[in-house]
């Protein structure tokens, strides 16, 4: 697989993370809340700006710790160089189910009372952006799959696999950083854009879905049945 193949790869499923319904709601709701407590633009915009990167930080810090730690200890590094080839396969499949939602899952949330969360708002910058961390590792099943599915596995597989994290990091935090800078500059059809944006995300998500099942096919005939 060429390396701006899988750097596409990570960047497209982050930008699937970020406006899957579950995140994308969270996003909204915590960019508006942000701006409803800052009266200047810019602060707004500042604040957005902060919980972003605090997104993309969380993501890509978990997927290079995880990553890192599985290469570290050789015997896992050579079980993931001769077996990861015939997981992918599997994996890929079952994500695909994710996102097509045949399979479905109910996970557990972070939850953050409303008093932390003032506080944290309150605090500017610095707390937008640990707002941002919070809410990024509060998993949905889609992001999940995903994330640990679909982001990971491929990382393990390349030769350039700790760099997929920080990509997939800009990929989740590009479609937030858009609303934040909407609502800094006072964009009040916001719940029109959000209406668009999970009718186009149903879409692609069944889309990406289907793509997985038939890349986890190839996969599975390459590296398990030895068709090809």
């Amino acid at each position: 697989m060429g390396i701006l193949i899988v750097f596409g790869s990570a960047f497209w499923l982050g930008i699937l993370t970020s406006i899957s319904p579950c995140p994308l709601a969270t996003n909204i709701a915590a960019v508006s809340f942000l701006s409803k407590k800052i009266a200047h633009p810019f602060m707004v915009f500042l604040s957005g700006l902060a919980y972003t990167v605090g997104r993309m930080v969380a993501y890509a810090t978990l997927g290079w710790i995880i990553i890192n730690s599985f290469l570290s200890v050789p015997e896992v590094a050579q079980f993931l160089q001769k077996y990861m080839g015939k997981a992918l396969g599997p994996l890929l499949i079952v994500t695909g189910l994710f996102l097509l939602e045949i399979i479905t899952i109910k996970l557990p949330g972070v939850a953050l009372s409303q008093k932390h969360h003032n506080k944290l708002v309150e605090s500017g910058a610095p707390g937008a952006f640990l707002l941002g961390i919070i809410f990024a590792l509060a998993f949905c099943p889609v992001s999940a799959a995903l994330f640990f599915g679909s982001l990971i596995p491929l990382a393990l597989n390349n030769k350039a696999g700790t760099i997929l994290p920080f990509i997939y990091g800009v990929g989740t935090g590009l479609p937030v950083f858009i609303f934040s800078v909407a609502i800094a500059l006072g964009v009040t059809s916001m719940s029109h854009w959000f209406h668009k944006i999970t009718k186009l995300e149903y879409y692609t998500r069944r889309i990406t879905g289907v793509i997985f099942i038939f890349a986890g096919l190839y996969y599975i005939g390459i590296y398990i049945l030895k068709l090809f």
